[in-house]
């Protein structure tokens, strides 16, 4: 039903985006998806087809373009989506955000606002026109192209980010305090750091990989003993069952029996770049 593609961006991209990708589902005109995000990163989307909307408070549902930015999230941020659907997207770097914006990353976190209002009307058009193709290629030629000219300081990538998203993606059990230490850092200056660049704390980071090493394990996404090694990071079952809820708004027994396609997609992508490091 759902076909997800994605890219690595080109060597000069790397260190400012994570990935590309391209989404497209060929669903029914009244086939209504009701799902969750949960992204570790910010992202563009473009919103090619489909009738999107998001809900911004209990009940409230809005859609304010087609060219949009969404913030890191800490709770599950709801979607909605009503017929055939295609999406162009672009994983940022938290490690870059300072390349790629003049402000922290936590005035957008769990958030969805107009590209414009973060990049300017000029980034939002350039990457409008993507609207226009058909073919991978010709899509991510523009994407990089749009990222390339917002990028106002290129050497302003963050070491110590680069490593706090090394960690995260690969050893989501390692304590705060330890990645202090391991970068030479105190924990208040790391809090800093990464409230900036995630728009996050650095608990807050590792809490959501932690969350979502789990759900890529009960999901079958994950190694055959990952499920068990997700489990023990955390200190019973109420502890579990609380970071299921902040984090995906269920128990582990309703996300076990709910289907979330499109959270899927993206626990499936995230599996993907721990086993490829990119």
């Amino acid at each position: 039903m759902l076909q997800s593609r994605n890219y690595a961006p080109s060597s000069h991209l790397a260190p400012y985006i994570a990935r590309h990708y391209v989404f497209r589902a060929p669903l029914p005109d009244d086939f209504v998806m009701v799902d969750r995000l949960l992204a570790e990163t910010a992202f563009v989307r473009i919103l090619i087809t489909g009738d999107w909307a998001a809900e911004i408070a209990p009940g409230r549902w809005e859609r304010p373009g087609d060219v949009l930015f969404f913030g890191a999230n800490a709770r599950p941020f709801k979607v909605r989506v009503r017929g055939p659907f295609f999406i162009v997207g672009i994983a940022l770097r938290p490690s870059a955000w300072r390349a790629l914006s003049e402000h922290p990353a936590s005035n957008f976190a769990d958030r969805m606002v107009r590209l414009a209002d973060v990049w300017g009307e000029e980034a939002e058009m350039r990457l409008a026109a993507v609207a226009k193709l058909t073919d991978d290629d010709s899509i991510i030629a523009i994407c990089e192209d749009a990222i390339t000219a917002q990028l106002k300081a290129p050497e302003r990538v963050n070491s110590a980010m680069q490593h706090l998203e090394s960690v995260a993606r690969l050893d989501s059990a390692t304590r705060v305090e330890d990645l202090a230490d391991q970068l030479g850092i105190s924990s208040r200056q790391l809090e800093r750091l990464s409230t900036t660049h995630f728009g996050h704390t650095p608990k807050t980071v590792m809490r959501r990989s932690r969350f979502l090493d789990m759900a890529a394990a009960m999901r079958g996404l994950g190694d055959p003993d990952d499920e068990y090694l997700a489990a023990l990071r955390y200190f019973d079952q109420s502890h579990r069952t609380r970071e299921f809820k902040h984090f995906i708004g269920m128990t582990p027994a309703e996300f076990e029996r709910t289907p979330t396609p499109l959270l899927d997609a993206g626990i499936q992508l995230r599996q993907e770049r721990k086993h490829h490091r990119f």
